[in-house]
């Protein structure tokens, strides 16, 4: 099996190569960092520039059985326009230069975030963010919806469920199948952002969960959704939160067991 990850060096990323390797498989890594374990080789890519993305995918020796769309950003003020550049509109990019080399019946996994839960509520912005086309249109966009780092975060974990959906029935007619995967807070060197972030919201839900989760356990679900044994789901997004999102839900609706 032969993988393409972006994101390969640290957290999720780092978890998601250990286990590929473990399984056997050839691990190609896409990232600004250089892994330092559990991957044959490093294309040293920046999302948030097309120029990089470009030499990226132009240097990768396909086919792929499975592209792995992780790389990202937290909410950091500052970096409101970085964020939407390199979440949404460069994971897209890169997927779009990386399918003419993806295998027969490759498996794309995106990593969204439970941030993005709210993408029905949000839609139109969603849709106004997807239709942007390209990167250099992003800072007036983001002064124009006024969107801080914690709203470009969410956004952007919005646009990768939508994209996710949208691209479903084109990427069957390709003979390829796209997931996404929406953690809540896991234990990686930026979980501080996340809590900075999204402050006593987000304590107390991993207090009622019991903890953050872990980057393996987050992992275990990628592997899965790019290997053949998830062959027939599709367009789906799964949510890897702990049960946070179950006692919400319940909350609201007053459910009782």
């Amino acid at each position: 099996m032969r993988v393409a990850l972006t994101g390969g060096a640290t957290g999720i990323g780092a978890s998601v190569a250990a286990k590929l390797k473990a399984r056997g498989a050839h691990v190609t890594a896409f990232d600004l960092n250089e892994p330092q374990d559990n991957v044959d080789r490093w294309i040293e890519t920046d999302l948030g520039n097309p120029a990089s993305i470009a030499a990226a995918t132009e240097a990768a020796e396909g086919p792929f059985d499975a592209l792995i769309n992780n790389a990202g950003l937290p909410p950091r003020d500052g970096l409101e326009a970085l964020i939407l550049k390199v979440n949404y509109i460069g994971l897209r990019t890169f997927m779009d230069g990386m399918l003419a080399r993806l295998s027969p019946n490759a498996a794309i996994v995106n990593t969204a975030s439970r941030a993005g839960a709210m993408w029905r509520d949000n839609i139109e912005q969603v849709k106004a963010l997807m239709a942007l086309g390209s990167m250099d249109k992003v800072p007036a966009f983001v002064a124009a919806q006024d969107i801080d780092a914690v709203r470009a975060y969410n956004l952007s974990k919005e646009a990768v469920i939508a994209l996710t959906i949208a691209g479903t029935e084109d990427m069957i007619a390709r003979k390829l199948r796209m997931n996404s995967v929406s953690p809540a807070a896991v234990s990686t060197g930026i979980l501080d952002d996340f809590l900075n972030a999204f402050g006593e919201r987000a304590q107390k839900a991993i207090a009622r969960a019991g903890r953050a989760g872990e980057a393996d356990e987050i992992a275990d679900v990628i592997v899965f959704l790019a290997s053949p044994e998830s062959r027939w789901i599709k367009g789906q997004d799964i949510v890897i939160d702990g049960g946070i999102s179950a006692m919400l839900t319940s909350d609201m609706l007053a459910l009782r067991p």
